[in-house]
């Protein structure tokens, strides 16, 4: 069994134990409170930026759609306009269902080989709930936390907070994204952990995300149900870090808070150099991006090297009495 999720775990608690230590025993809040955060957020622009850049300048030779359906082809034949799209309407509906729906994933199977040797395949729809549950209930939560950088506070961020806090259990209002994050997120980590053919593929930049995701639910679930923050304290931190004021309490915010910052910290800075890049690769993909339209459109390689071309009147002009000679009809006498 592949146990290189350990490493990230430990590293993950280590990081953690940095931040905790560093403000409550060395009492270094301007580090992890202003520093760390401003050259994390400088560290995710700029690594977005350059991977995106560096995207958008690659060329395409030639088309490479993943496709899922019948091409466009001859009249009578039904097209697969979404899964196979030959316009540029279809790529943006299949671009459309494919970010906001995970089109894709749906369709997810595994295969199985019997003891008979038949190779069968199931579908397996838990992964496409579980990543839909994990992907939207982390953008609620992000979504939500804008109430601690905005003044006045939007408005429908205070609508999603009302409909994230519809089954209100006690007080302070239970939030259904904190906890479904923290389940999904858990869910997906013991995929990888649990499932043979997935473990044996893990590696630990695969894990690293997810147990620091996990931190960060954690933490930020720990300081809204068990431990006491001053959420003013923060705000006002998280307003000055905004308007370029920061200033540092460092008395009633506590320490995890800072555990929690420094958490999304380095998700944020490790976010360009990792497979979540996806959120931005997603649009730049040949393979989802371009229209399936090779046999109606004549595409140019821009990387063919310049060849002496001997056209057929150039070759009929050169051999012409032979061809006679030979027999062969040519198209000048």
């Amino acid at each position: 069994m592949n146990f290189d999720y350990l490493s990230s775990l430990i590293a993950v608690i280590v990081l953690g134990i940095i931040a905790y230590a560093g403000v409550a025993v060395a009492g270094l809040h301007g580090l992890f409170g202003v520093i760390i955060p401003y050259l994390a957020v400088v560290l995710f622009i700029v690594g977005f930026a350059r991977r995106v850049l560096d995207w958008a300048g690659s060329a395409v030779p030639f088309r490479i759609p993943t496709t899922c359906g019948q091409e466009k082809s001859l009249p009578w034949i039904k097209q697969a306009k979404i899964d196979n799209p030959s316009s540029k309407t279809g790529v943006v509906l299949r671009m459309f269902f494919e970010i906001f729906l995970f089109r894709s994933l749906f369709r997810n199977t595994r295969a199985k080989l019997h003891d008979t040797g038949r190779l069968s395949y199931k579908w397996v729809v838990w992964l496409w709930a579980f990543a839909l549950m994990f992907h939207y209930s982390f953008l609620v939560v992000v979504l939500r936390h804008l109430r601690f950088f905005t003044e006045p506070v939007p408005h429908f961020v205070k609508m999603l907070e009302s409909l994230d806090g519809i089954l209100q259990i006690g007080l302070p209002v239970l939030r259904i994204s904190g906890v479904l994050l923290l389940v999904a997120a858990t869910l997906l980590l013991l995929r990888r952990i649990l499932l043979p053919k997935v473990n044996y593929i893990s590696r630990p930049a695969d894990y690293f995300p997810l147990f620091l995701i996990i931190g960060i639910a954690l933490t930020g679930i720990l300081m809204r149900y068990f431990t006491k923050v001053d959420v003013v304290k923060i705000k006002t931190l998280t307003m000055g870090l905004v308007t370029f004021h920061p200033g540092v309490a460092t008395d009633g915010i506590g320490a995890l808070f800072y555990v929690h910052l420094f958490f999304v910290s380095i998700l944020l800075a490790y976010i360009p150099n990792s497979k979540l890049m996806h959120m931005g690769g997603i649009f730049l993909s040949p393979t989802r991006n371009l229209p399936n339209n090779s046999r109606a459109v004549r595409h140019i390689n821009p990387w063919n090297h310049p060849v002496k071309i001997h056209t057929y009147e150039e070759y009929e002009d050169e051999f012409r009495e032979k061809m006679i000679e030979a027999g062969i009809p040519v198209e000048k006498e």
